[in-house]
């Protein structure tokens, strides 16, 4: 959390660190990714079995290491829209015996030759958790309840005996579950009213816990902010009186999901766009609240949370989904994700995960080619992040300047404010770190600090010539500088620039 107070472009700027005042725990998850049956994401990205970079199961073992590198806890998959046309028994078994579908989401074709099997191998390589969507467009009930047999059953079932058939003796154990990826959309195939969504999210919560009450589900919500949320939330989010779930002490539903891309042709717009994701956190958990208040939920069933599992700086008129989606990313989509992720630690009391979307070559930080890895502009302030920003959030009292601009989207403006100094702090292993986002193109801000100051201070920098620059194979133009300073009490932060300080307390 971080309060904020206005002033001029003339005053010098401060930051107060309240290292005692510990606002709540970071969910590990705000770092998760999502991989989609959609451009070069599966195909050709994390799996490629005729590229000589693959292992023996056909996984780039190159993105494998930036997974690592990355320390991403969860991954979400298969979609996305893709989801709501696909069948997971498709993708099972003898690959020679696995059907050639159309594929209505982005108009291609395909093949299963990458499944459930086969993601569940590359999460235990990489080390991650899965996240597994169900189908709420061509999808049966009978269908989720077989996937979820499939990966959870250790008992002598059908589709237990069916992944032991093939090859997997113990149980997956998925823990988290979305009911249908953007059902309210005219884009998906068979949208859904809100009505007809909510009383089919809530029937097949109800039977997927009856199977097994220990996963966690994900109802589909919209942005946060629309009458889809308002009404799903107040039609789902109720106490399981009767002990449906297998615990009458807890909710059928336990997070409720939102979307948001932004991006913008201009530097700054582009830059606070994000600052609509914070707004819209916070406008979800008032309508989640609102349910439990309405619905008599008592305060000892755990408050569900936000799960932000598709957010990232994306112009799909710049990158159509269709043609793959691959955005060249510049400085200021770097500086636009760190302002996300800013958001993310602020309010992590309320977010149980986030991903971005997506993990590889798909409006991604990262980008195969056939000999090698490109790490976008936007791979180096999600790896600072998810390096540094874990533990605990921390209090600051944050006096800037603020953008007073246009914005985009327009109702930014009038509802959170748009400093020109975004940040957030974390306690985490007896070190403070804070992160500083400089949005001005052209403004350094010399900025004076309390707490720590007069310890050796890590610096790190992630900076570019101008807030267009881009990376290739053969340029990093946008790069992290470190460097290390003892016994200041003020820093300078350079224009268009994320700072990561990092001290010990």
């Amino acid at each position: 959390m971080a309060t904020f107070t206005r002033i001029n472009k003339d005053e010098t700027p401060s930051i107060i660190i309240h290292p005692d005042h510990i606002i709540s725990k970071i969910d590990d998850n705000i770092y998760g990714g999502f991989t989609e049956h959609m451009g070069r994401c599966i195909y050709g990205g994390i799996y490629d079995p005729e590229n000589p970079l693959s292992d023996e199961n056909g996984y780039r073992k190159d993105v494998i290491e930036a997974m690592k590198e990355l320390n991403v806890p969860v991954v979400r998959y298969p979609g996305g829209n893709f989801v709501a046309t696909y069948h997971w028994l498709d993708g099972v078994g003898p690959k020679e015996q696995r059907p050639r579908r159309p594929e209505l989401a982005w108009l291609g074709i395909e093949t299963n030759q990458f499944g459930t099997d086969e993601f569940m191998k590359w999460c235990e390589i990489v080390g991650t958790e899965p996240y597994l969507c169900l189908n709420f467009g061509t999808g049966t009930l009978d269908e989720a309840l077989g996937w979820l047999e499939y990966c959870n059953s250790n008992q002598d079932t059908y589709y237990a005996n069916l992944r032991r058939k093939n090859g997997t003796e113990k149980p997956y154990n998925v823990k988290y579950w979305a009911l249908g990826n953007e059902c309210y959309g005219p884009w998906q195939v068979e949208q859904f009213t809100k009505e007809d969504y909510a009383k089919r999210a809530y029937q097949w919560a109800k039977a997927m816990k009856l199977l097994d009450p220990s996963i966690t589900l994900i109802l589909c919500g919209e942005s946060g902010f629309s009458s889809w949320d308002y009404y799903v939330l107040q039609q789902c989010v109720k106490w399981d009186v009767h002990g449906l779930s297998g615990d009458n002490t807890k909710s059928l539903i336990d997070m409720h999901s939102i979307h948001l891309y932004t991006a913008d042709k201009e530097h700054m717009a582009n830059a606070t766009a994000p600052r609509a994701a914070e707004r819209a956190i916070q406008m979800a958990m008032s309508l989640i609240d609102l349910a439990r208040i309405e619905n008599k939920v008592p305060h000892t069933v755990p408050r569900q949370k936000i799960c932000f599992d598709e957010w990232n700086v994306w112009d799909p008129a710049r990158a159509p989904g269709e043609q793959g989606a691959e955005e060249k990313y510049t400085l200021s989509d770097a500086l636009a994700v760190a302002v996300f992720l800013n958001a993310f630690i602020r309010q992590s009391a309320v977010v149980g995960m986030a991903n971005i979307a997506q993990s590889v070559n798909v409006i991604s930080p990262l980008m195969t080619t056939k000999d090698g890895i490109v790490k976008q502009a936007t791979w180096w302030p999600l790896l600072l992040f998810s390096k540094y920003m874990r533990g605990e959030c921390i209090a600051l009292n944050v006096r800037s300047p603020e953008y007073t601009g246009r914005t985009n989207p327009p109702w930014v403006r009038g509802t959170i404010e748009t400093p020109l100094l975004d940040c957030s702090a974390t306690l985490n292993d007896g070190h403070i770190t804070l992160a500083v986002v400089n949005i001005s193109e052209e403004q350094d801000f010399a900025v004076k600090l309390e707490d720590g100051a007069d310890r050796e201070v890590m610096v790190f920098r992630v900076e570019g010539d101008n807030v267009s620059a881009v990376n290739t194979e053969s340029q990093q133009n946008v790069r992290v500088v470190e460097d290390r300073q003892t016994g200041a009490r003020e820093f300078t932060f350079k224009k268009h620039t994320l700072t990561m300080l990092r001290w010990k307390l």
